[in-house]
């Protein structure tokens, strides 16, 4: 490790704080200054700090801090990993891979059942994992800001063979740069969720394969047309999310400002109750946002979304919803999506897409959608809409219901603002 030069622990945490600041320079290993240091933070300093085993971090309010460079050489383990602790924070570092081993199952940052932890100005580089860049799991008001994530999927395979909606596994792309499960009281603000390294090209499906099944059941999936399964081939070859929130009738409590994603599979994906989306920018994405398996009271509001692919807003029932867990009760409004379907995956997608979807379930009991005002959105494509309709809503027993527009500018598709008359 690098030893740090005196004059800049002063220049990073000023003349009065410089007693308190436990190096890690001045340990065998930041591991060691950690656990020499319970309760307190450690400051890393800047230069390369290789490291084979992932950091734990265990005490409560204690945490690293600094600008140093922290590289996990192991594929097999997470960069860091907290677990059970109050107060931990984590401050200006970088957590990358080295070249060669930067596809792994691990995450930059795994915290599971953590409170008040606080994740803010680190970067998550190259870490490209069909996990997490940085993973939540059953934590309590944490937040999540000013984080820097590049480059955080890669190539894998989805096996859905042990689901009997699916029963096929297949080549795709996947990772996730922020993902957050079974928690409360999350914020997550002004990060910036950038994929650089995988975007849907045609000559980066034809190498990979992707979308081709490699296994499938005897038996066709509840999910699957007949048609998919004869071909054996899906063009949902872009898995993961920008930003995750999932974990339906638990994950609660969750504000999303501020965040800027970019090249993603899906923008932001909710899978939670009482969520504030304001202020983000998604950009590229092929599904920029949606809002699915008994979402419930979700505002969705002062958005840009733009050169997004298959639908830019979506609100729908899925597989976990049922009678006590619906979805609606939300309100989408104030939004700017421009230059739908122009997305960099619009290829794959045809004009068979919407910018705003509002569906039925993916089984047949579940409860519909119901009670969404849409109001003051803006659809501008530009002179040149690559998509039907502005907005589609099924019909049927199960179609949505009580969705109510008003004051929104749509631009009209090729066919029309709307398959069926607007609700107002």
């Amino acid at each position: 490790m690098k030893a740090p030069i005196a004059a800049i622990l002063f220049t990073v945490v000023g003349i009065g704080q410089a007693a308190d600041l436990i190096s890690a320079a001045d340990y065998e290993s930041i591991q060691a200054a950690l656990n020499a240091n319970p309760g307190r933070m450690v400051h890393v300093p800047s230069g390369d700090y290789p490291i084979t085993r992932k950091l734990q971090i265990r005490g409560d309010r204690s945490g690293l801090t600094g600008s140093g460079r922290i590289i996990q050489e192991n594929a097999d383990q997470p960069i860091v990993e907290i677990e059970d602790a109050i107060g931990i924070e984590i401050h200006g570092v970088t957590l990358t891979r080295p070249e060669g081993r930067r596809e792994t199952g691990g995450e930059g940052i795994l915290a599971i059942r953590c409170r008040d932890l606080v994740i803010e100005n680190t970067r998550v580089i190259d870490n490209r994992t069909r996990s997490a860049a940085i993973a939540l799991r059953e934590c309590r008001d944490a937040r999540i800001s000013r984080c820097l994530i590049r480059n955080y999927m890669r190539v894998t395979v989805d096996d859905r063979t042990g689901s009997p909606d699916w029963g096929y596994a297949f080549n795709c792309t996947d990772g996730t740069g922020i993902s957050v499960s079974y928690s409360r009281g999350t914020l997550i603000e002004a990060n910036r969720v950038v994929e650089e390294h995988f975007v849907p090209t045609r000559e980066l499906k034809a190498t990979h394969r992707l979308g081709d099944w490699i296994r499938k059941n005897p038996r066709k999936g509840e999910f699957v047309s007949q048609q998919t399964w004869d071909a054996a081939h899906t063009d949902n070859w872009q898995q993961g999310s920008g930003i995750i929130v999932t974990a339906p009738e638990v994950s609660d409590l969750t504000r999303i400002l501020g965040n800027h994603v970019e090249n993603a599979a899906q923008g932001i994906d909710l899978h939670a109750d009482h969520v504030i989306v304001a202020n983000n920018i998604v950009v590229n994405a092929f599904i920029g946002m949606k809002a699915m398996h008994g979402s419930r009271n979700v505002l969705i509001i002062g958005n840009q979304f733009t050169r997004n692919s298959l639908w830019a807003i979506g609100l729908m029932p899925g597989a976990a919803a049922h009678a006590g867990n619906r979805d609606g009760g939300s309100i989408v409004a104030d939004n700017i999506i421009s230059d739908f379907g122009h997305g960099d995956a619009s290829w794959i997608w045809g004009n068979n897409r919407s910018p705003f979807k509002f569906d039925t379930g993916q089984q047949p009991d579940d409860p519909p959608l119901a009670d969404v005002l849409v109001r003051g959105n803006l659809v501008h494509a530009g002179g040149d809409p690559r998509y039907r309709y502005t907005v589609i809503l099924p019909g049927g027993p199960t179609a949505p219901r009580q969705i109510h527009f008003s004051g929104n500018l749509f631009q009209p598709g090729t066919d029309g603002v709307s398959n069926r008359e607007l609700p107002r």
